[in-house]
């Protein structure tokens, strides 16, 4: 199944679940807002299907739910 993930920067709360559940998808920048490294918080590059538990954990873990996970691209 192909998920295409971004995270929306005014929801988050720079809590760290998502970077520290899936860390080859989320990291962070200069404010310390988490987004999607592997297509630069676009939401068009498909999530390899390697990541595709850890995108699960960490949409579900954000307690501000900044993150959309859809199937198809943004």
């Amino acid at each position: 199944m192909c998920f295409y993930t971004k995270v929306d920067k005014s929801l988050c709360i720079a809590c760290g679940s998502c970077g520290a559940l899936a860390p080859d998808i989320y990291d962070y920048d200069e404010e310390g807002l988490a987004y999607n490294v592997l297509d630069d918080n676009t939401g068009v590059a498909q999530i390899p299907a390697l990541f595709e538990d850890d995108l699960i954990d960490a949409k579900e873990a954000c307690p501000t739910e900044a993150i959309t996970v859809q199937k198809t691209p943004h």
